[in-house]
């Protein structure tokens, strides 16, 4: 059983979209994952090995380019694959979010490990709980360590992702925000962008502040995105 001194959780802001990426990690291992790694590959590796740290995967809240790498636009931003170049890791993404995943970064079937809500991975004694949190995309997933919750686009501090791109649900959504909203109250939430006052807050504090979790049924939630 992992002590809360054993834990790494580092937040890093990352890009010109605010974006967070993660590692956590174990203190007596310093091995490290790395949560959403792009734009700034070099600068997360060599953060890595001046911390003494080994890195062991990669995970993928979802597939989209500002968090994993890949074309936006007219732009292609450094992610998973430039990652796997320089240090390969296994890629862990939700099953219905691989393909996706693949798509957007090019890396191959044999670089990923398809995961299912409730699957869990072992850094040293640090225990990463897998949960699909559909809405955003078809395969978003969060991750919880122990009472941390990485959220990627599903939650933020005092909103929630999109829903109204390629792959997004409302009703999907909904559900998953009553499943994060069901989790204590002193849940440490980190977000996937910096869209807030504060880039980190509790989930009984996300719930005093996010309107979006205050909605209690699917139809007055669905009028609220917009939808039918």
């Amino acid at each position: 059983m992992a002590t809360d001194n054993e834990l790494i959780v580092e937040q890093i802001q990352i890009g010109p979209m605010l974006n967070f990426t993660y590692l956590v990690g174990s203190r007596s291992t310093r091995e490290v994952v790395v949560v959403d790694p792009a734009w700034d590959i070099d600068g997360l590796l060599n953060h890595i090995a001046d911390r003494d740290y080994t890195l062991t995967a990669a995970l993928a809240t979802h597939y989209h380019p500002d968090h994993i790498g890949g074309g936006m636009g007219t732009r292609n931003i450094a992610g998973i694959t430039e990652l796997l170049e320089r240090n390969p890791v296994k890629v862990y993404a939700h099953r219905d979010e691989a393909d996706g995943v693949r798509k957007v970064t090019t890396i191959s079937e044999s670089d990923m490990v398809k995961v299912d809500s409730g699957d869990t991975l072992s850094v040293g004694p640090i225990e990463i709980e897998f949960l699909h949190t559909p809405g955003h995309t078809p395969g978003s997933q969060c991750f919880r360590i122990k009472n941390t919750l990485v959220s990627g686009d599903t939650l933020f501090i005092d909103g929630c992702g999109r829903v109204d791109l390629p792959g997004s649900d409302t009703e999907q959504m909904y559900h998953s925000l009553q499943k994060l909203k069901a989790l204590p109250d002193d849940t440490l939430l980190l977000p996937g962008h910096n869209y807030s006052a504060v880039p980190n807050a509790t989930m009984g504090e996300t719930k005093r502040m996010n309107a979006y979790l205050a909605v209690k049924d699917l139809p007055t939630w669905k009028q609220v995105m917009g939808g039918s």
